[in-house]
């Protein structure tokens, strides 16, 4: 995930436009992509799903293929509807769209892509159960997205078993933090430390 340098992953409204304003480097669009391309499913909840079903399918961008290639776990108690099918407008989506890193929508995609994010994997049970239960099946790792209160209910959880983020040069001073519904610290262990040029520091952390 993209964190601000004071812990949020998102602005009060949902903004992401810092993202993008501060990515500058293409290495670090390569180490994500490199990322992307190493899990076995994103996972992410239902909002974050609606904004990237709406986008992905038509973005140029480098992210596009492995966010399109790679199958989809959606969070949702209630359910979810083809999300390439609805009509979304939120400020992340609008953020994505206008900015030249995410790739400017306007690509024709497959009945394969399209597919790909209309019929994905829908849990509803227990985030616990659910996460538990998919750790224990075979494949390369679940990589999991937002939004910020999917991944503070995750990080809540202490089920995560790595943390890889993209720590952007920028303090936001408030917005939707990533830790907050933590109910005691956690230690953590430093794995690798990849700076890019633009200021962007790609961190991997593990439970310690």
């Amino acid at each position: 995930m993209s964190v601000s340098l004071d812990g949020f992953v998102g602005g009060p409204n949902g903004e992401i436009d810092w993202i993008f304003r501060t990515m500058g480097d293409p290495t670090a669009g390569e180490w994500i992509v490199n990322t992307l391309r190493e899990a076995g499913a994103h996972m992410m909840g239902s909002r974050t799903y609606y904004d990237m079903a709406a986008f992905w399918p038509y973005s140029d961008s480098p992210l596009a293929p492995a966010m399109n290639d790679i199958s989809k776990i959606i969070f949702s108690r209630k359910g979810i509807k083809d999300g390439t099918q609805v009509d979304r407008t939120t400020r992340a989506l609008a953020d994505a769209k206008a900015d030249r890193i995410g790739g400017r929508p306007g690509v024709t995609p497959t009945a394969v892509v399209l597919q790909s994010w209309a019929e994905p994997t829908v849990a509803s049970g227990d985030l616990a159960e659910e996460v538990l239960r998919l750790k224990e099946q075979p494949g390369n790792f679940i990589l999991a997205h937002g939004g910020a209160q999917f991944a503070q209910s995750l990080v809540a959880s202490g089920l995560i078993d790595e943390y890889r983020l993209v720590i952007h040069p920028i303090v936001l001073g408030r917005g939707q933090p990533l830790f907050s519904r933590l109910y005691s610290p956690v230690d953590l262990r430093l794995i690798s430390t990849t700076p890019f040029g633009s200021g962007v520091v790609a961190t991997v952390y593990q439970p310690a």
